[in-house]
């Protein structure tokens, strides 16, 4: 890690492409994002502050970068979703050779 003004430490550089987010639908209670990922685009750092559901529209595999640097994989199957909690921390990449997608639902009644 190289540090920031101040002395603070920060992430290294990278040079992947970024993963395109485009806001479907956003209400009182939900917030809908389609990410999409050309091979080795990445969300960048960021923690969500909202439980939440991803649904995803494309197979592939996802390279989830942790705090720590911890890393882990995950599998995805086209229209089999799953949840998590708010509070997590990460960066999701795309770790496979084609596009991927998803669509991920923020609950708003369900805050960090």
């Amino acid at each position: 890690m190289s540090e920031g003004k101040g002395g603070a430490a920060r992430e290294p550089l990278r040079c992947r492409p970024p993963a395109v987010c485009t806001l479907q639908h956003d209400d009182a209670h939900v917030r809908v994002s389609r990410w999409d990922f050309a091979p080795g685009a990445e969300t960048g750092w960021h923690r969500h502050g909202l439980a939440y559901v991803v649904v995803p529209v494309t197979d592939g595999t996802l390279l989830l970068e942790l705090p720590g640097g911890e890393t882990a994989t995950a599998a995805l199957a086209a229209g089999v979703s799953y949840a998590r909690a708010a509070g997590v921390e990460h960066n999701v990449v795309n770790a496979g050779a084609a596009p991927l997608s998803f669509v991920e639902i923020e609950l708003k009644q369900l805050p960090g």
